[in-house]
């Protein structure tokens, strides 16, 4: 049985996860479990597993430009998400290509530059272009600890180091912000922050021990861009996503010889049919 029109639809721009855990594939999983029609920009093909990444190859920016192109103008997306762009090139490209939306739809944009050990993966260029062309065309901005810390030029340890941190990056032009403490102290773990300009919100969910947690960046930022293709208001969008990004966890999938992805599809995993 087909649903009734409309039909909400998301595009993802993002690097491939050869793995399965992050990148496009959670994105397009994400999507799915909320019962969005997920499309996709392919930005760099990664190889890659639950122990670790040991290829990228980027796409040139014509090409994920023509990938964007050809879904919006053909199929009316309610939400973007973008996730790893990997160079200045491709940044500048998306940046310009997402100038051609209608300025009611919501961009998503987590962020990637740092992975949550710290470790920086694009360079200072890139980070500058992003800054520049790129967050103040975001309805939401989902960094995590450190790329808040190089976002904001500050150091963050507390959570009034996030919240600070959040009053910064706002500044930069993105319509609200969410701060990200999963590479926090363990008394910060599962709590973010949320600045949008008026309001500073604390939102906190239950800690899941486990060290399966491959994707869950990506899975947060896809979830948010769902519920506002479904049509949620910002903050209550982010409530969603967070709830649905712990229970992915709590079924999270211990596969491969590493960190294994979340549960993205944890309705059916207990399911004998």
């Amino acid at each position: 049985m087909s649903l009734p029109p409309p039909y909400p639809a998301a595009l993802t721009i993002a690097g491939s996860d050869s793995g399965g855990g992050a990148g496009i594939q959670a994105d397009l999983r994400t999507f799915a479990f909320h019962r969005v029609h997920g499309t996709c920009a392919i930005t760099c093909v990664t190889a890659q597993n639950t122990l670790g990444v040991t290829r990228v190859d980027a796409l040139p920016p014509e090409a994920v430009v023509a990938q964007f192109e050809a879904v919006t103008s053909d199929i009316a997306v309610q939400a973007v998400k973008t996730g790893m762009l990997l160079n200045q090139g491709i940044i500048q490209a998306v940046a310009t290509a997402l100038e051609s939306l209608p300025q009611t739809t919501p961009v998503v944009v987590d962020p990637v530059m740092v992975s949550r050990t710290g470790a920086q993966l694009i360079d200072d260029g890139a980070i500058a272009t992003l800054t520049k062309t790129l967050l103040p065309q975001a309805r939401i901005v989902t960094p995590n600890r450190y790329e808040a810390q190089l976002l904001s030029g500050l150091e963050i340890s507390t959570l009034a180091d996030m919240t600070a941190a959040a009053r910064k990056i706002y500044q930069l032009g993105p319509a609200a912000v969410l701060v990200k403490g999963g590479g926090m102290a363990a008394t910060l773990r599962g709590t973010d922050v949320w600045f949008d300009g008026q309001e500073v919100v604390v939102l906190t969910t239950e800690i899941v021990e486990t060290i399966h947690t491959h994707g869950t960046g990506c899975t947060l930022s896809a979830a948010i861009a769902a519920n506002l293709a479904l049509g949620q208001d910002p903050l209550a969008a982010v409530k969603a996503a967070k709830t649905y990004v712990t229970s992915a966890l709590k079924h999270a999938l211990a596969i491969g010889q590493g960190q294994g992805p979340v549960g993205h599809f944890f309705p059916l995993l207990n399911r004998n049919d």
